[in-house]
């Protein structure tokens, strides 16, 4: 076939000066005992003017760069626990490539990201990492809806209380109107008729009784058996006049 011979060149090779990326994977342990796999890429390119040393000396570019971030992770984890070293995910990064690019130098290999892309622990770690943080979050969950409980039924007790105060005042003022209006009516009936205090009250009772028995009879809904004759009137009144008598002797002792 067709060849070529480049005298005095005896081998013809080519160098690739594009950034390349590897991808490193360094299983070690952190300081409480913790198994982590730790993906680190390195992207790195040969510089033009040093492609004679990046050939003669290096047989296998990928293997040796490996190495030394082995080396630098391998060097950093074991001397942190499992949260540090997710949290010093950076540090590490700039840790491993400022030894593997003092380290290629010599090589014509030129640096220019190192990044920690993953760090996976073991999968019983992971799980129970994911059942801490599982109870710590419905914990707190649980402490929230107790608070939002605890508002909701000082709420509640607050608005009873208020309820109640309101409505023994409503309460008290119908009392005080009834009072009032009593007071006036039997006032007006002294002046007008000359009636007696008791005589008014024998009358205002009479009235109400009478008001009761229409009220009974017109609603047909309700039935009520009560004793009536000629002398219903005055036992009523009777009855009524002795409720007083006996609340008398102990409103006075109330008051001593």
């Amino acid at each position: 076939g067709f060849s070529f011979v480049y005298w005095p060149f005896q081998t013809v090779d080519f160098v690739s000066i594009k950034v390349t990326q590897i991808n490193v994977n360094t299983h070690t342990k952190t300081k409480d005992n913790v198994t982590v796999t730790v993906t680190c890429a390195i992207q790195y390119s040969v510089t033009p003017q040093e492609c004679d040393d990046y050939y003669f000396k290096l047989h296998n570019p990928h293997m040796q760069i490996s190495a030394y971030v082995d080396d630098c992770i391998r060097s950093q984890i074991p001397t942190m626990t499992l949260d540090e070293s997710f949290e010093s995910k950076e540090s590490m990064a700039d840790a491993v490539k400022s030894q593997v690019a003092h380290s290629m130098e010599p090589y014509g290999i030129e640096v220019h990201q190192a990044l920690i892309t993953n760090m996976q622990p073991d999968a019983t770690v992971m799980a129970a990492m994911n059942k801490i943080n599982a109870a710590r979050r419905q914990r707190e969950a649980a402490i929230e809806k107790a608070e939002a409980d605890k508002i909701l039924q000082v709420r509640a007790a607050e608005a009873e209380a208020e309820a109640k105060h309101l409505s023994g005042k409503g309460t008290a003022m119908m009392r005080h109107a009834i009072t009032n209006g009593f007071k006036s009516s039997i006032e007006s009936m002294q002046e007008s008729c000359g009636l007696q205090p008791s005589e008014v009250v024998h009358m205002m009772l009479v009235t109400q009784y009478m008001d009761v028995l229409k009220d009974f009879a017109q609603s047909g809904r309700a039935t009520m058996v009560v004793p009536h004759g000629p002398s219903a009137l005055s036992d009523v009144e009777q009855q009524v006049r002795g409720g007083f008598q006996q609340s008398l002797p102990m409103t006075s002792n109330s008051m001593i």
